[in-house]
């Protein structure tokens, strides 16, 4: 046969397998009722083992994984309509309580508001609030867990916090808190950092012996302090640095830190820019005590933890995949004190009030240990 009847060959059998997949998937519907009235859960591990086992047993030899792989993601597939269809019927569904914090279509992210940042004044999070907010009422905490402390307790209205760099990754910490505190994100911001190498006036770059910032902003500009030939110390953050240079009078001593805090705290920039990459951005997010879901919500953030188990991953992966649904980050980490499982974050590009973004919402359960929704939002430059 040539290339042609080949094609032709295969485009028939294309359309009978479509056929019959389209049948397989509206059994979905029976098999969610069956389990509905008879209490059963959707996974059912020993049936899905003795399916497979078949299949493989079945399978020409040296066909049997690639048999096996096409019948798990079909059973997969058909779970996750079962998932849907279930969860339709419940009040407490995943895609239900998101949809209860949709706020309405006029309602403006507001602009004069009580906001809680970490560090002091000049601080790369207080510069986000500035952005975020039109008229913040702005206070300061020395930790994370303070501002958390004080969006729960109803102090401040709002919290801003770094969550990522693109230079230094993830702040672990703030995703540890959010899942602790149950608060949510609402909104996001992406800030161009730049670093400044800033001391005493007067004092020269061959002065400097010791530099002292966060270690986010010492990882940022690690290939220039090597250079310098410095010794490093780390402090809470770039604007507390800064204020520590001011009031030490050490003409050895400089600080990393924003512009803004040279010319707060009386230094002078003795060169600018010094961060490793140009491109160096971190995001801020917002947190609130309840979940709200402002109009043009776009991206979710949301924390799977998995058993490591072949196949995990790439479950949840079909799933977002299938919906075509943009996966724009994913990072994992160990459980701590847990045998062999993993949290993944995942942040997710795709309008909070697509039913897409539902399905997806309502069809992971039987694929992850736990479930985290932080929230969804709109992300601003």
């Amino acid at each position: 046969m040539d290339l042609a009847e080949v094609r032709t060959q295969i485009d028939a059998i294309d359309a009978q397998m479509l056929d019959l997949f389209c049948q397989r998937m509206a059994l979905a519907r029976d098999v969610a009722q069956s389990k509905i009235q008879t209490g059963k859960a959707v996974f059912d591990p020993a049936r899905e083992r003795a399916k497979l086992a078949h299949i493989a047993a079945q399978a020409p030899e040296g066909l049997e994984n690639q048999a096996v792989a096409l019948f798990s993601l079909l059973m997969s597939m058909n779970k996750a309509a079962q998932l849907n269809i279930m969860h339709a019927s419940r009040p407490d569904a995943v895609s239900k309580r998101v949809r209860a914090s949709f706020l309405p279509l006029e309602s403006a992210f507001p602009s004069r508001v009580s906001v809680c940042c970490q560090g002091v004044e000049g601080a790369y999070s207080q510069i986000a609030a500035s952005r975020l907010f039109s008229i913040p009422d702005i206070s300061f905490s020395p930790t994370f867990d303070g501002v958390f402390r004080a969006v729960v307790s109803g102090a401040c209205e709002f919290g801003v916090l770094p969550i990522e760099n693109s230079t230094a990754g993830s702040v672990n910490a703030v995703y540890d808190l959010l899942g602790s505190y149950g608060c949510s994100i609402v909104r996001a911001l992406r800030l161009k950092i730049d670093h400044n190498l800033l001391a005493l006036p007067g004092v020269e770059r061959d002065e400097i012996k010791e530099v002292i910032s966060h270690n986010q902003a010492l990882n940022q500009c690690a290939g220039y302090l090597e250079n310098l030939g410095v010794r490093t110390t780390v402090c809470e953050n770039t604007a507390r640095a800064a204020e520590f240079v001011a009031s030490s009078g050490r003409r050895d001593l400089a600080a990393l830190s924003s512009l803004p805090c040279a010319e707060l705290y009386g230094l002078n920039a003795i060169e600018r820019n010094v961060q490793d990459s140009d491109a160096n951005y971190t995001r801020f997010v917002v947190i609130a005590r309840e979940p709200a879901v402002y109009p043009g919500a776009n991206k979710t953030s949301i924390q799977l933890t998995l058993k490591s188990e072949p196949g995990a991953l790439y479950r949840v992966l079909e799933r977002i995949y299938a919906l075509n649904i943009d996966l724009v980050k994913l990072e994992s980490r160990p459980v701590p004190g847990s045998d062999f499982e993993f949290t993944f974050y995942f942040d997710l590009a795709c309008p909070a009030t697509s039913p897409e973004f539902s399905a997806l919402l309502d069809g992971l359960d039987d694929v992850c240990s736990s479930f985290h929704y932080f929230g969804s939002y709109l992300e601003v430059l």
